[in-house]
């Protein structure tokens, strides 16, 4: 899938496959001009992915062959086992957990999870968790502090689902205990927003000592179609109500409300997996050795005012 502003490199990379497949058919030599498109391409896709828009970034971020919360673990655990349920009403599909092995470290992930194809999405609910999804959050959490297994979070999620039936179970209420009881957890706590970052479905689990950020993702209390829609009632000004939201990676460090960008392949995450896997578990490992290192006490201490002197107070 082709976004709109990657056409023109689309458009020169075909260019090169034709200028390829000529010199294999015949006997002339475009060695040449194959390297100096070759690095043509290089230098377009470095300059559009360093410059691109916020609303550009939020599409990036929902591209459909971007890595899912599954596919970060299996990528970059081992031994991972699923954990089900939160003993209350049933066992949500839209968020996912379990134990997993990190280097030979056990660690507890944690995320929401969207589906692949249409059935997969019904099943998954589009990455929306109701209030039993957060329930079960909150009761693996609870699970590693007991065991003292550090707890990594993955965030990709459009928002809590805002069905009537979750309203009724308690959406409001599970994630405000959510967000209540990840303050108070003795155990190292990682939060990484890996595609969408959208409202209290996302603050639901994002409650750590470090949170970060992969470098095309978004996080605002509103999509920009929902901001859109609500303040001039259309969804054409999507654009617009995403640079006014100042919702990317960069947007959100320099207001300090998370600790740091983990930079993607070029193109995005979708375009070498692989080598994503392997710079998030570099950076999980590293983070990990970093918080293990200070006292749980201490911790605690730094996350509630870390959390604590985000925003703008105006005193008179």
């Amino acid at each position: 899938m082709l976004l709109d502003f990657e056409q023109p490199i689309a458009a020169l990379e075909n260019k090169l496959q034709e200028m390829k497949k000529l010199a294999s058919e015949s006997q002339v030599d475009v060695s040449e001009a194959v390297k100096a498109l070759e690095e043509k391409i290089k230098n377009l896709k470095k300059e559009t992915y360093a410059n691109l828009t916020r609303w550009q970034r939020v599409q990036l971020s929902r591209h459909p062959d971007r890595p899912y919360t599954l596919d970060y673990i299996h990528g970059i655990a081992s031994k991972f086992v699923e954990l089900h349920g939160d003993r209350t009403v049933s066992d949500d599909k839209a968020m996912v957990g379990g134990f997993g092995e990190i280097e030979g470290r056990s660690v507890m992930f944690i995320g929401q999870q969207k589906g692949r194809n249409t059935k997969q999405r019904q099943l998954r609910n589009f990455g929306m968790a109701n209030p039993e999804g957060y329930r079960k959050a909150l009761r693996l959490m609870k699970m590693a502090e007991k065991f003292g297994k550090p707890i990594v979070t993955f965030i990709d999620t459009p928002g809590a689902f805002p069905g009537l039936e979750a309203e009724e179970r308690g959406q409001g209420e599970a994630i405000a205990r959510n967000l209540k009881e990840m303050f108070m957890l003795k155990v190292p706590v990682i939060c990484i927003i890996i595609g969408e970052g959208a409202s209290g479905g996302a603050l639901g689990i994002a409650i750590g000592d470090k949170v970060m950020m992969l470098e095309n993702t978004w996080y605002s209390v509103i999509s920009p179609e929902s901001c859109s829609s609500i303040l001039w009632r259309s969804w054409n000004y999507k654009e617009q109500a995403a640079e006014a939201l100042k919702l990317t990676a960069t947007d959100m460090l320099q207001h300090k409300l998370i600790d740091g960008i983990i930079k993607e392949p070029l193109g995005g995450a979708h375009t070498e997996p692989a080598k994503m896997m392997r710079m998030l578990k570099k950076e999980i490992l590293n983070l990990l050795d970093e918080l293990e290192a200070v006292d749980s006490e201490e911790r605690i201490m730094q996350r509630i005012e870390k959390f604590s002197n985000m925003g703008v107070v105006l005193e008179s």
